[in-house]
């Protein structure tokens, strides 16, 4: 329980355990694409002969390696976007959370970076916990939760269906709930 916890080992925890990806992306303008993601590295303190291996073989699984060197505002927002899953995931978390990751990309660009999540599911183990309204973003998850004023309100599992027979489900527990503002929350499963 991370609650009860003093806050000088809250920020061990989130240091060790978890990684963010923000909508906005967060990065910071005046290190290259490289130095956001060695960031994440040389805050747990790993060593500089480790970093630059573990860094070019993610980069290349994100396809971004050739972009290493650029600044955030040189490249394009999906690539800036694929450099803050590189940096949420480079430390190895157990959970990354997500914030509307897909909110500020068009559709070609947010089917990218969702299939960038399942990359990271599949092959690092990660948990995505995704907070987002898009319907198409949700459908890319293994279980949703309908929330409204904090409240859980319904859930759905994927279990072994399709991309667009989940989606359909979706569709009709929103429909179920029509009239109600919700917030939608996923969790993706390695």
């Amino acid at each position: 329980n991370i609650v009860d916890i003093p806050e000088e080992d809250a920020a061990e925890f989130r240091r060790r355990h978890l990684g963010f990806i923000f909508q906005e992306y967060n990065l910071l303008e005046t290190l290259t694409i490289y130095e956001n993601i060695a960031l994440a590295l040389t805050i747990k303190e790993i060593s500089k002969e480790k970093i630059h291996p573990m860094i070019q073989s993610l980069s290349e699984k994100l396809d971004i390696s050739a972009i290493l060197d650029k600044f955030p505002y040189e490249v394009s927002g999906g690539q800036r976007l694929r450099c803050a899953c590189a940096r949420a995931i480079v430390a190895d978390p157990d959970i990354i959370l997500a914030d509307e990751p897909t909110g500020a990309l068009d559709s070609h660009a947010a089917r990218q970076l969702l299939d960038t999540f399942s990359i990271l599911c599949r092959e690092c183990g990660a948990t995505i916990l995704m907070v987002t309204h898009d319907v198409m973003a949700a459908s890319y998850c293994d279980r949703i939760l309908f929330m409204k004023d904090g409240e859980i309100r319904t859930a759905l599992n994927r279990e072994w269906k399709s991309k667009q027979t989940f989606f359909a489900d979706i569709l009709k527990k929103i429909e179920w709930m029509e009239g109600e503002s919700y917030d939608v929350f996923e969790v993706i499963n390695p």
